[in-house]
């Protein structure tokens, strides 16, 4: 799966539109191959983009937990930390 699609359930503040417009768009850039579509292929590749991100967005709206809410701060930094173990540095931001 692609890494750059990140988890978006179970957070405070619960996940943004653009995060998941930014997920969808991944997604169907890995499943066609294409960073950017052709113009003969635009429509198809933004219908989809649209179309997944509306089922994510079901989705996370209908998943119920128990457990408390991540916070992103925390998360973040974590990923930070990760990295710096992995590679020798932080990522950019």
């Amino acid at each position: 799966m692609c890494r750059n699609i990140k988890n978006l359930f179970n957070f405070d503040p619960p996940a943004t539109t653009e995060e998941i417009q930014d997920a969808s768009l991944q997604f169907v850039r890995k499943l066609s191959g294409f960073a950017k579509p052709s113009r003969a292929n635009e429509a198809a590749f933004t219908r989809a983009v649209d179309e997944i991100a509306a089922a994510a967005r079901t989705l996370l709206n209908s998943l119920v937990t128990n457990a408390t809410p991540r916070d992103r701060a925390t998360e973040a930094e974590r990923a930070r930390a990760r990295a710096v173990a992995r590679f020798g540095t932080s990522p950019r931001r």
